[in-house]
């Protein structure tokens, strides 16, 4: 008895057929993919929403334990499970990882066999063949020759011989879906690319002072490259226009960006939706305040008092106090709310003692207390994502890829046998077009 040739299955077999038969039929799946969809939706709604990258008190305050917002949405819950920086969460990026593996899978499993059978085809070499088709006639005064002209003229690539004929268009809708699969897995590489390398800052600065990035509320794990360590960024100047009315109508921030010598190596003045972008970091204008009033007592030299925001349920308000005596036991407080120039002066009872403009003075305590300028900080939101022009790039394809499915794909059958020409056809979809088109194609033949 001859010994058999089969050998017992290796581990490496195992999971080969594991991988072929179990893992790539349930990535494919149209509804897991579904699932994923809908809950990476949830999700991103779920950062939308939720105030990304703020600090452990300003969830404290906002979202309280008692009573917890719905019941459950407590700060506790927020910072435990990551809401507060949902995009860079393990979970996130694992089902963005999930959803493009289950695009892959569907792209080589379905997608491209798909395009390869649309690119394969023969001819129908029996009448009955014919009565399959959604849509077949009987010509008996007609050829081929005329039959593949009319469908020339219709940009059908036709494939004939002596007694068959084969013509199709629209090969391109075929290719769309693999297009929008392919610009999905773009978009999915941009936003993680982007999580892992990004990151977010916030600063407020005073007119006429130098920063560098240091105030950085969420970073991706490799985003130190991001992060400028050798230019900083002058604020030359901030200023608000007001209306007439005296509401804020914009306010500007005239930005210059140094090298590690102090020399500008870039300037624009920034407002609201136009930032200045450098070496992909984004720098737009998002708040204001005011820094600090500047004022003289007397004939002294120019003092510059720091203001801080008041904390109260009405307008916005920024103070400071200013000693009258040099024993410190009197003084006054000065109050802005905005940069147009006015401070009001208040005694220690708390009773307003008078309003001063730019470039005027009061007397408070037998001093002259002139006002020099009221110095406004402009507030900064910096964002670098390098995984932007993948994202933009994607969508991009993703338009283009959904335009070429709505294409098409058309194909027509002809057998010349026995002094009759069979015509017969199909599409996949824009059937009732496809129908009018042969038909009037074959009224016109006959």
């Amino acid at each position: 008895m001859a010994a058999s040739d089969t050998s017992p299955p290796t581990i490496k077999d195992g999971v080969r057929n594991y991988f072929q038969q179990d893992l790539l039929p349930l990535l494919a799946d149209l509804r897991l993919a579904i699932v994923l969809l809908l809950a990476i939706a949830a999700f991103s709604i779920s950062g939308t929403v939720i105030e990304q990258g703020q600090t452990l008190e300003f969830y404290q305050t906002n979202y309280p334990e008692d009573p917890a917002l719905f019941g459950f949405l407590s700060w506790k819950v927020i910072l435990t499970s990551g809401l507060d920086h949902v995009y860079r969460t393990w979970w996130f990026l694992a089902l963005l990882i999930v959803f493009g593996a289950s695009l892959t899978a569907c792209t080589f499993t379905r997608q491209f066999p798909a395009l390869g059978a649309a690119q394969k085809w023969k001819y129908y070499t029996q009448p009955r063949q014919f009565q399959k088709l959604a849509l077949s006639a009987e010509l008996s005064a007609t050829d081929l020759d005329s039959l593949a002209a009319g469908l020339a003229q219709k940009r059908y690539l036709v494939f004939r011989d002596a007694t068959q004929l084969y013509g199709r268009k629209g090969i391109v809708g075929r290719i769309g879906p693999i297009v929008v699969h392919a610009s999905m897995l773009l978009i999915l590489s941009g936003a993680i690319w982007g999580a892992m390398t990004g990151f977010f800052a916030q600063e407020i600065v005073p007119s006429g002072e130098t920063f560098q990035i240091r105030n950085i509320f969420d970073a991706g794990p490799w985003a130190a490259a991001q992060i400028p360590k050798d230019w900083s960024v002058r604020v030359n100047r901030f200023w608000i226009d007001y209306t007439p009315e005296g509401n804020i109508d914009q306010f500007y921030s005239d930005l210059s960006v140094l090298d590690s010598a102090g020399d500008e190596i870039d300037r624009k003045t920034i407002f609201v939706n136009q930032p200045l972008r450098h070496r992909g970091v984004t720098l737009y204008q998002a708040d204001w305040g005011i820094a600090a009033v500047q004022v003289k007592l007397n004939n002294s030299p120019v003092l510059q008092l720091p203001m801080q925001p008041l904390e109260n349920d009405g307008p916005r308000f920024w103070g400071t106090w200013l000693p009258t005596k040099p024993d410190m036991s009197e003084g006054v407080t000065l109050l802005a709310s905005d940069l147009q120039g006015s401070v009001l002066i208040y005694d220690n009872a708390g009773q307003l003692v008078s309003t001063v403009r730019k470039g005027m003075a009061a007397e408070v305590n037998g001093i002259r207390l002139s006002l020099v300028d009221v110095v406004g900080s402009t507030g900064l939101q910096i964002k670098a994502d390098p995984g932007i022009p993948l994202v933009y790039g994607g969508f991009g394809l993703l338009m283009l890829g959904v335009i070429m499915s709505y294409v098409s794909h058309s194909q027509v059958w002809a057998l010349a046998k026995n002094g009759i020409v069979y015509v017969g056809g199909r599409t996949n979809r824009a059937q009732v077009a496809f129908e009018r088109e042969l038909l009037a194609l074959l009224e016109d033949l006959s």
